[in-house]
């Protein structure tokens, strides 16, 4: 594994992000989940004003009071980043999600590259030793730019009725470039894993990756209030063999990681920021010599953030507690590792790192799900422990 400091994991303009998180603390009177706000690279305890971010993100001034709510000192966020490195000793503060009762939304197939590797999956059947000669045969019958056709437009109609008529249409085709965005459930409130944590893989699965995300925070009147980064893990195999599939490769225990602190819009940072913004990936094995290094640019998003968010809510679906949103992703890594034509699939041990300059940096371990702590503290786990903290009141 490379060297790393914490100020790689951290925003390059620290000094200026208004960051916020969640940890779980131990104090003489209690112990349990906390709500943090990281300024000027200190961290704060504000969970004495707003014991849930889902709070924190439904205020009007949420900026505005997280710059302002008086809290319990923690120390420099860099010490705690440190702490929650994957491999460090147990911390006595440990990096949560930085969600709570939000529901966890995704999108899938929202850039052309991923969508051509959906269709590969879907046409192998979930073979990875066929995926290479898959590939090649959709190549020469669609060709593999589509960044330039605008979903549910004339032009994207057009090419649909010219692909069903070659019999290489596709549900992936038809979320990729049709007028309804893939919105699916990727995991539970309360179940996602933070920084520092380990990623769960089911143990039936032999082919699948890393999907390094941005993650809108929303609140319940669908106002985008900040961002964060996300991998939603996936298993390839499973999906391909069916789509019927995608809730028993999308949930599971670990499956999915977001953290490490949702940034807070700003004058500093605001959803044009997203939509400029460049994710890399780097995956380390532990047991062999690899690394795979990608990128994704949001510019080359085929559906806007603000669509995907509309599609996910409004007066067709609420969300009362609000909800974090996956935005996809272009990297699906096709880089061969343990054979020539197999293509990339997880090692156990794998570390995991998904950053852009302006989140920092989310990094994980790559375990199996029956393997890495189950998941034990839900929503009502939760509320027990703030009503015993004393932290609940009636509005």
């Amino acid at each position: 594994m490379s060297a790393t400091s914490s100020s790689s994991f951290l925003p390059g303009d620290l000094n200026d992000a208004l960051l916020i998180g969640r940890v779980w603390r131990k104090t003489e009177q209690h112990e349990g989940p906390c709500v943090v706000v990281v300024r000027g690279g200190e961290v704060f305890d504000i969970t004495a004003t707003v014991p849930t971010t889902a709070d924190l993100f439904e205020r009007d001034d949420a900026a505005q009071f997280a710059r302002s709510a008086p809290g319990v000192p923690l120390g420099p966020v860099a010490q705690l980043i440190d702490a929650n490195l994957p491999g460090a000793s147990a911390p006595a503060v440990r990096l949560l999600a930085p969600c709570d009762v939000q529901a966890i939304k995704a999108c899938g197939v929202t850039f052309a590259v991923s969508l051509i590797e959906r269709v590969i999956e879907e046409q192998a059947g979930g073979d990875p030793a066929k995926a290479k000669e898959v590939r090649e045969t959709i190549a020469s019958t669609i060709g593999t730019d589509l960044s330039k056709i605008k979903p549910g437009s004339e032009a994207a109609m057009k090419l649909k009725a010219e692909l069903e008529r070659r019999d290489a249409w596709s549900q992936y085709m038809e979320v990729g470039i049709g007028p309804d965005a893939e919105v699916f459930s990727k995991s539970q409130p309360m179940s996602a894993v933070g920084f520092g944590a380990d990623v769960g893989l089911l143990a039936a699965s032999v082919w699948n990756n890393p999907e390094p995300e941005i993650v809108l925070a929303v609140n319940s009147r669908g106002n985008i209030v900040g961002a964060t980064l996300g991998n939603d893990v996936n298993l390839r195999d499973i999906e391909g063999r069916s789509a019927l599939l995608l809730g028993k490769c999308k949930d599971n225990n670990g499956s999915c990681a977001i953290g490490p602190f949702v940034r807070l819009f700003d004058d500093t940072f605001s959803l044009d920021s997203v939509r400029s913004a460049s994710v890399s990936l780097r995956v380390e094995g532990s047991d062999d010599d690899f690394v795979l290094d990608g990128v994704s640019h949001m510019s080359e998003i085929s559906r806007d953030p603000a669509d995907l968010v509309a599609q996910t809510c409004g007066r067709h679906h609420q969300y009362p507690d609000g909800f974090m949103l996956f935005l996809g992703t272009m990297f699906s890594p096709i880089k061969d590792r343990d054979a020539p034509g197999a293509g990339f699939t997880h090692h156990l041990g794998d570390r995991v790192t998904i950053s852009t300059p302006q989140l920092g940096a989310l990094t994980n371990t790559v375990r199996l799900s029956t393997e890495i702590e189950p998941w034990t503290f839900g929503v009502r786990a939760l509320y027990r422990n703030l009503a015993a903290r004393g932290l609940l009141v009636a509005e």
